[in-house]
Parts: structure tokens; C-alpha cells; sequence
């Protein structure tokens, strides 16, 4: 994600990366906050999309602060095995799928 925001900033697109470290309790202020402040939000996590972080940031965004979402992580499939990379570039996991993602909620937003 750190990563990703660096190659962002070099196109001149402003990222925020926030650590969401735990599900239970999510953090609903910060996740209010910066959709508030950006109007789109990317979330990526090495887990199922279907209820990990992005189901949870979803749910908090749909009750309170509405706003493009991309959810980034293992689709609705079957894991496979793999070194790290290999399972990161396999599930869309690398800076430049992050970074993608990110330039087409902008994208949905100007729109």
C-alpha cells in the first residue's frame, strides 16, 4: 500500500494509507474521516474480499459516509499455493494493482 501510494503521488494523485489493524472493533471514525476527506476508498488485504476488512469498511461507508469503494484481495475463490509474490501478483495484491485500483475509483469519482 506504501508502495502503491508513492507510485500515485508520482502521477499526482494524493493517497492516504491507514492501518486498519483489527476488524473487531473497527476503527469507524478514521474510515468516516477519510471517506469524508477523499470521496473514495481502496481497501487491500491478504484474505477473502467476502467478510474481511472491505466487507467491514463497506458496511461502516454504506450507514455512514457513502463513496466509491474497490476492494482488493482473494475474489470469491478457492486459495492456491505460492511463494508471497507469486500469490501477491495471483490475487491482485501488488503496489501496481493497489495503484490501479486507486486511479479507477478517481476515476468513478470525477464521474
Amino acid at each position: 500500500a506504501l508502495e502503491a501510494a508513492k507510485i500515485l503521488e508520482s502521477e499526482g494523485i494524493n493517497a492516504r494509507v491507514v492501518n486498519i489493524h483489527t476488524i473487531k472493533p473497527i476503527d469507524k471514525d478514521i474510515i468516516i474521516k477519510a471517506s469524508k476527506e477523499t470521496g473514495a476508498i481502496v481497501t487491500a488485504e491478504e484474505h477473502n474480499v467476502i467478510g474481511g476488512l472491505g466487507s467491514a469498511v463497506a458496511e461502516v461507508l454504506c450507514e455512514n459516509a457513502p463513496c466509491i469503494i474497490k476492494r482488493i484481495g482473494t475474489q470469491d475463490v478457492f486459495g492456491r499455493s505460492g511463494t508471497p509474490a507469486e500469490l501477491f501478483e495471483e490475487y491482485g495484491l501488488t503496489a501496481a494493482h493497489i495503484a490501479e485500483s486507486a486511479r479507477a475509483a478517481v476515476k468513478e469519482k470525477k464521474n
